[in-house]
């Protein structure tokens, strides 16, 4: 059901703060108008220019390989932070991968991550947005064939870069991180240095949007053709959990609301909200059969990650050496990528960031109250640890059976009873500042 008629069937207590859902920012508007087709073509296509990214390729070519692609994004990537007023800064994130795997022999990995520091101090919360820059071909370890990858993965690099581009001229009160990672047909191995420096370092990463396959609206092998679905993969039950926590999601029926599954029903709401024509569609897996992505490595270190991934994939374009077999065009070449579903899918992504690093953090020890047998519900919460204060806070509510949050109950307190059954439905909190910008949603344990 469409974000809208979905408010139409809110209870709310007060009609000033339905106004305050209804209405968007107009500033998230504007940026999202800015997320530019033309732009994302052109890096596509000088992506592709570089005739290989694979990340056993030539790194010392100014204008053939890993080396000369690196070394173009990272100069793009600092031009946009020019007009950040000193907030943006960019980097290469490098490190030696040693032979294992999918790498034959120890080679220099070089991720980039251009950070937009939050203006708050007191705001220590970290949104990452990623797509990665390699490519391959049929054979995994041919570093030196022509290697396009125009849609596996400039598609997400380019969503990535140009979110950086329209973001950087704004500021927010949490950091957000623009990635382009490597080695992410190898192995993960890009992604996994980040994620697992993000732990050491102690990043508050709030969320993490992987962008990986988002430029393709027609699937050959079936003839479907959709320019306006997009699907997110998230994890139900948390990838890193324990035993017991495993055993306490199943006592509750929580199976389906991990951090990183409110995280996607967030994206849905909020993209569907900015976004003309996009159907975001929640994909009950943590990948596809077969493949994965740059998320995983975020969820096996404890942080909400989700993957953005077009609907119907196109087979003969994925990893394949550039030819014509039986009337068949093979390979992974930029004049088969629609530039404008790309926008689409980018657009998204900016309006689930923005609206994350503008909301208050997430409420803090969300529990709902068991010692008593009735039939009503009590929740408690404490206020977020970092950021600033809320205006409020809604309670979500929605049927067991049911996909999406249905409801939002508009409280000013840390503590609301409502007069449903906590056996019936199912309940979370979210966080939410004057202007309507709204926190992820927090799935409450049991309080006795």
């Amino acid at each position: 059901m469409k974000y809208i008629k979905t408010l139409l069937l809110l209870l709310i207590t007060a009609a000033a703060s339905a106004q305050t859902i209804i209405k968007p920012d107009a500033q998230i508007k504007q940026m999202v108008d800015e997320v530019s087709a033309k732009n994302i073509e052109a890096t596509i296509r000088k992506l592709v220019s570089f005739k290989t990214r694979h990340v056993l390729s030539d790194t010392t070519s100014k204008t053939t390989g890993i080396g000369a692609a690196r070394n173009w994004i990272k100069a793009e990537m600092e031009r946009y932070a020019a007009a950040s007023n000193g907030r943006m800064t960019v980097a290469f994130d490098t490190f030696t991968q040693p032979k294992s795997g999918r790498i034959d022999k120890p080679v220099m990995i070089k991720n980039i991550l251009a950070t937009l520091k939050g203006t708050d101090p007191n705001d220590t919360r970290v949104y990452l947005v990623s797509g990665h820059y390699d490519s391959r071909i049929n054979d995994v370890m041919d570093g030196n064939g022509v290697e396009p990858g125009a849609n596996d993965d400039a598609s997400g690099t380019a969503l990535s870069m140009e979110l950086a581009r329209v973001m950087a001229k704004r500021s927010f009160p949490a950091t957000i991180i623009f990635m382009a990672v490597a080695a992410e047909e190898q192995g993960l191995y890009g992604s996994d240095h980040v994620a697992k420096r993000a732990k050491a370092e102690n990043w508050n990463v709030d969320a993490m949007l992987n962008n990986d396959i988002v430029g393709n609206s027609h699937g050959m092998e079936t003839d479907l053709k959709d320019n306006r679905s997009v699907r997110v993969f998230s994890d139900g039950i948390p990838t890193n959990a324990t035993d017991k926590q495993v055993a306490a999601l199943k006592s509750l029926g929580g199976e389906n609301d991990s951090p990183s599954r409110e995280l996607a029903r967030y994206a849905k709401e909020t993209g569907e909200r900015y976004v003309d024509q996009l159907d975001v569609k929640l994909i009950y897996r943590r990948d596809r059969y077969l493949r994965g992505g740059d998320h995983l490595p975020f969820l096996e270190q404890g942080f909400s990650a989700v993957r953005f991934t077009e609907m119907n994939e196109d087979f003969n374009r994925q990893h394949q050496n550039i030819r014509t077999e039986n009337g068949v065009d093979y390979g992974d070449l930029p004049d088969f990528v629609d530039f404008n579903y790309i926008q689409k899918v980018a657009r998204m992504n900016l309006s689930v960031l923005a609206n994350l690093a503008l909301a208050p953090a997430q409420p803090q020890k969300v529990g709902i109250i068991t010692s008593d047998l009735t039939n009503k519900t009590k929740l408690t919460w404490e206020a977020p640890s970092t950021g600033k204060k809320p205006a409020g806070y809604y309670v979500l509510m929605r049927e067991t059976t049911s996909a999406f949050w249905e409801r939002k109950f508009y409280v000013t307190d840390t503590t609301a009873t409502l007069a449903y059954s906590k056996d019936n439905y199912f309940f979370a909190v979210q966080a939410v500042d004057a202007d309507g910008h709204e926190s992820l949603p927090v799935f409450p344990k049991p309080v006795r």
